[in-house]
């Protein structure tokens, strides 16, 4: 398996992880924060989808799914479309809400597919290409995959627990 391989595997195991936490849920259960100033997995699951359209989009030098697709004006959110919940209060955290599971695993689903898509596209000279000079040392092409792999899991992660605690209610 070449390193392509590896990175389209590893976006698959978190695509397995999205759908595990969301799959079948009510939207009172999507939406629920387990306090006041906890994240729901409605957030969780829109954020590190947001994350990763805007990541890979930038690094493909493509448009992001969520505006070439339509996605904002679905979900219909109250902040500006390039939002992608870095650094919102608790009160926009809260304003995340969803009508279903299937929007928010379609936007995933979405997202998934045109990064895989590029991913697979790619041969081990690419992942040198630098894409961020705004740190130092500059980010490569392999190292942001591997943070927006890093963050995607950390929230699917949250989004089962979260998930977890509100079936044992």
């Amino acid at each position: 398996m070449n390193t392509a391989g590896i990175l389209a595997d590893a976006f698959e195991r978190v695509r397995e992880a999205v759908h595990t936490a969301v799959d079948g849920l009510a939207p009172e259960d999507l939406n629920a924060r387990l306090d006041e100033g906890a994240n729901s997995i409605s957030w969780l699951v829109w954020h590190l989808t947001r994350i990763q359209d805007d990541h890979v989009a930038d690094a493909a030098g493509t448009e992001q799914v969520w505006l070439s697709q339509g996605w904002a004006s679905r979900f219909g959110l109250p902040f500006a479309e390039d939002a992608t919940g870095y650094g919102q209060s608790s009160k926009e955290v809260a304003a995340v809400r969803v009508d279903s599971a299937e929007l928010l695993l379609g936007y995933y689903d979405a997202v998934h597919e045109q990064s895989v898509g590029f991913i697979r596209s790619l041969d081990g000279r690419a992942l040198e290409r630098i894409v961020d000079e705004n740190w130092s040392p500059p980010v490569t092409l392999g190292v942001r995959l591997v943070s927006v792999l890093a963050d995607d899991l950390q929230h699917a992660g949250q989004a089962a627990f979260v998930r977890g605690a509100l079936e044992r209610r």
